[in-house]
């Protein structure tokens, strides 16, 4: 009995309410893109972040504006931080991390790698054998399966 009472006061209550209470009751997140970017010799771009924790290091990414796609975001990102254009941008995996949700791609660029962001105090390719050893494991491992998708991209 309840349900279909709330059932029909739902479907006829003004959207504005129905996403007051939404906004309320449900949990919410934080967004972000991040993106493993390798050049045509194979090496991965690494930027020095200042805002990152531990050693710096990590792949281009950040937050995704409101109403943006990630895809979007990780293609501004790597341009805003760096001024290369990626291509074949491919989402491998999404991970959460309590109220926070990352989107991580594959993709490719080639060039001269820039600081273009008061965020980033270098901006380097690295190949996958001298990634700097303080970087975090987990973002070793998200690479390295980036890498293994790339070659085997049935998987």
């Amino acid at each position: 009995m309840w349900q279909k009472l709330i059932g029909k006061l739902w479907r006829v209550m003004p959207v504005w309410g129905r996403r007051t209470i939404i906004k309320v009751t449900q949990p919410s997140f934080t967004l972000s893109a991040a993106t493993v970017v390798i050049d045509d010799s194979g090496r991965i771009l690494l930027l020095n972040h200042i805002l990152r924790p531990a050693s710096g290091w990590d792949v281009p990414g950040g937050f995704l504006n409101r109403g943006e796609q990630p895809y979007e975001a990780a293609e501004r990102e790597i341009f805003e931080e760096t001024g290369l254009k990626v291509s074949n941008l491919k989402m491998f995996c999404v991970k959460t991390n309590n109220s926070h949700v990352e989107f991580w791609f594959t993709g490719t660029a080639n060039g001269e790698a820039q600081a273009k962001s008061r965020e980033i105090l270098e901006a380097r390719w690295f190949p996958l054998s001298e990634i700097p050893p303080e970087m975090s494991g987990g973002e070793r491992h998200l690479i390295k399966q980036a890498l293994q998708i790339g070659e085997n991209p049935g998987k």
